[in-house]
């Protein structure tokens, strides 16, 4: 008896601890209806283009385990603070180009005119459920938080994992947005937050959504996955692309290098700048990350004018060195002849005059 009590509370604890508002919520009602028929909703889940497993063959989930638990390079964290700069959030743009704040890992601020639009903004101190757990933040990243956005016109959200969707950010900056877009599916999660569904726009690949008369975004497919809890795929993932006037952005959130950048490239490019991933890879998930020069390639496949790469230099989701991401697309870039932009955590990035090339990771 004693055994079947434990067992029960510790279920009972279980279903308290998942259903908690951190992990969002399934779609349902519509929103699931419409998921059910898209194209590449199969076997009761949302699928890549190309097949794309998540280990390749002879490699196992506990093998991965291991690998992180004991596989620790002294390099992972920055043995010092990183540099920034103080960013002017609220100032107006000193031109008519776009312009870009990033802030470390996939979270940037893009201005345009009069117009703000904020991308997978994540200023906790982890990315996961739970404070306590997971790769903390590397010291000097923290020099923004959730607080300090105010009037965002656009909050865009490529997809739902912590890293991109932040629930204790997305309570704190959602109420002062106009506008947000996003994948199907992840409107679930903002719903069960309290934000207004009046205010979410959810696209499916290859959707768009007109915010005025200058600005449209158009979701396009990323190689990827989804999920906050234990089943997968049930939301989209996608990259967007962005055009405001004459100005056309990739805002590539996560993806696998995969034929679909060329195909986008065609279809939507040239663009004037991608912003791609460039870390968090390893060899034990070789389809749903790029690894560096996979990025250079994919920028070159987009037509990219110039590549911008994120998602690095703020947490440690793999075990290369902190800085092996930007050094190797540096490098990789140099050897394509393809223009590459590292502002530092917090500056700004002009298009087409000030376009930081400082090496700011080695000083």
């Amino acid at each position: 008896m004693i055994a079947l009590y434990a067992i029960l509370i510790l279920t009972v604890l279980v279903l308290i601890i998942t259903n908690l508002p951190v992990f969002g919520r399934l779609p349902r009602g519509l929103r699931l209806d419409k998921i059910h028929h898209l194209n590449n909703y199969r076997d009761g889940a949302l699928q890549n283009e190309s097949f794309t497993p998540m280990q390749p063959e002879g490699v196992s989930f506990f093998k991965v385990l291991k690998a992180f638990l004991f596989d620790k390079h002294p390099d992972k964290i920055p043995h010092k603070a990183l540099k920034f700069t103080q960013p002017d959030l609220d100032g107006k743009p000193l031109s008519a180009a776009p312009e870009i704040i990033w802030f470390g890992h996939s979270s940037y601020l893009i201005k345009i005119d009069d117009t703000r639009i904020l991308v997978d903004p994540v200023f906790s101190k982890t990315p996961s459920p739970f404070s306590f757990i997971g790769s903390k933040a590397f010291p000097g990243t923290s020099f923004v938080k959730a607080e300090d956005f105010k009037n965002i016109d656009v909050l865009l959200i490529t997809h739902d994992h912590y890293d991109h969707l932040d629930y204790e950010s997305i309570k704190i900056v959602a109420p002062n947005v106009k506008e947000i877009v996003t994948s199907i599916g992840v409107g679930a999660h903002l719903e069960r937050w309290g934000i207004e569904s009046d205010k979410i726009k959810e696209l499916c690949w290859t959707e768009s959504a007109q915010v005025n008369a200058n600005l449209k975004f158009t979701a396009v497919p990323a190689r990827h996955f989804t999920g906050r809890k234990f089943k997968r795929n049930q939301t989209l993932w996608s990259a967007f692309v962005l055009q405001y006037k004459e100005w056309k952005l990739f805002l590539g959130g996560d993806s696998g290098y995969d034929t679909h950048f060329s195909k986008i490239g065609e279809e939507y490019g040239p663009f004037d700048l991608a912003l791609l991933e460039c870390g968090q890879y390893n060899a034990y998930w070789p389809h749903i990350h790029m690894f560096p020069e996979e990025t250079v390639q994919a920028a070159i496949d987009l037509k990219a004018e110039v590549l911008m790469p994120v998602h690095w230099a703020k947490f440690s989701l793999a075990m290369h060195p902190w800085n092996e991401p930007i050094n190797r697309v540096v490098k990789a870039a140099a050897e394509k002849n393809l223009k590459i932009a590292t502002p530092q955590l917090g500056q700004t990035l002009i298009l087409n005059s000030e376009m930081p090339v400082s090496k700011w990771w080695i000083d």
